[in-house]
């Protein structure tokens, strides 16, 4: 009975817009292909029927849709944007993108918590986000936790000065320093932040609960709803070491990308279920090897952390991976220019 009460009590707190997808209109891309100026296809989700998309918004007029469902960029007079913001409605419901221009770098290098080692920035701090981004990192990488009153905090441990952070109110946390003088960031502003710049992916890992697997799927809950309301889809990759969050963040959006953390899975079980790739730590490839071919073979992208060494930075970089998980992002961006 205690743990039945535990669980209403946990699922009464998870955002009903959560419950199914965060909208039934659903885009599987975010980002303007220079070339064919395509930015995606158009699904309607757990709805039946064939939909007919129009477009809303101030940005309407830079797009258009063909064959029904294709959403294209057009060149307008208007002056051209790093992003625009429409709606697209089937008639019945209606869902709020924005569509950015691609301008994110294409160099491999990760930074993991963001770039703190080499810049004095407190890890998983606003700072560390801002570090990477001057520095030019493909993306950098975050963790986030759930308060007992279900707010999403960014930190990496559990715990924070001693106090558990799934057991603590977020008006404690929220008083909490870091050692660079910030506050410990809540996701929403860190989110805030990270939108802010064009060129660095957010790579969010949502940790798992320390209390129970219902707070795990809670707190991927809010993290999949607070992307959508910050609009921040084409920024987000997650990342997790819960493969039931991941399938999660699937449910709630079935285009998100998606890759698996823990390293215990065979790349075709990965691909099967839909995900974008593996993300695994360096030893298991050192060890498994075919691993890799087997990600490029199923179409997976491949990332590798948490790499500080330089000669496995060459190693990783020979494999030819698509992404480099590291704390040292200023000596792997030098090797990837040599390269």
């Amino acid at each position: 009975m205690k743990n039945l009460m535990l669980y209403l009590l946990l699922m009464a707190c998870v955002p009903v817009v959560a419950q199914e997808t965060v909208s039934s209109v659903q885009l599987d891309s975010y980002l303007i292909d220079s070339a064919t100026k395509k930015v995606g296809t158009l699904h309607l989700v757990n709805k039946t029927g064939n939909p007919v998309f129009q477009l809303k918004g101030a940005g309407r007029k830079s797009f258009e849709i063909r064959n029904g469902n294709e959403l294209y960029w057009k060149k307008t007079k208007q002056p051209d944007r790093n992003a625009y913001d429409i709606t697209v409605t089937d008639g019945a419901t209606s869902a709020d993108f924005r569509i950015l221009k691609n301008q994110f770098h294409r160099n491999k290098v990760i930074a993991h918590r963001g770039a703190f080692k080499n810049t004095g920035a407190t890890e998983n701090s606003i700072g560390s986000l801002k570090h990477a981004i001057a520095l030019g990192c493909e993306g950098s990488e975050f963790d986030i936790h759930m308060s007992s009153d279900s707010v999403p905090f960014i930190h990496h441990d559990p715990t924070i000065d001693s106090i558990t952070i799934e057991k603590t109110s977020s008006a404690t946390l929220a008083k909490l320093k870091l050692p660079n003088g910030e506050f410990l960031p809540t996701l929403d502003a860190y989110l805030a932040a990270g939108v802010k710049q064009y060129t660095t992916k957010l790579i969010v890992e949502i940790k798992p609960s320390v209390i129970s697997k219902e707070r795990a799927i809670a707190l991927t809950r809010k993290v999949v709803a607070a992307i959508y309301k910050h609009k921040a889809q084409a920024w987000v990759d997650y990342i997790s070491f819960d493969y039931e969050i991941l399938k999660e963040v699937l449910r709630l959006d079935p285009y998100a990308r998606v890759a698996y953390l823990r390293g215990d899975v065979d790349p075709g079980k990965i691909a099967a279920d839909k995900m974008f790739g593996i993300d695994y730590n360096s030893g298991v490839f050192q060890k498994k090897p075919e691993w890799i071919t087997a990600a490029k073979k199923n179409n997976l992208t491949i990332n590798v952390w948490t790499v500080n060494d330089p000669a496995l930075m060459d190693w990783f970089l020979q494999q030819q991976v698509d992404f480099i998980t590291t704390n040292e992002p200023e000596l792997l961006l030098k090797k990837i220019n040599v390269h």
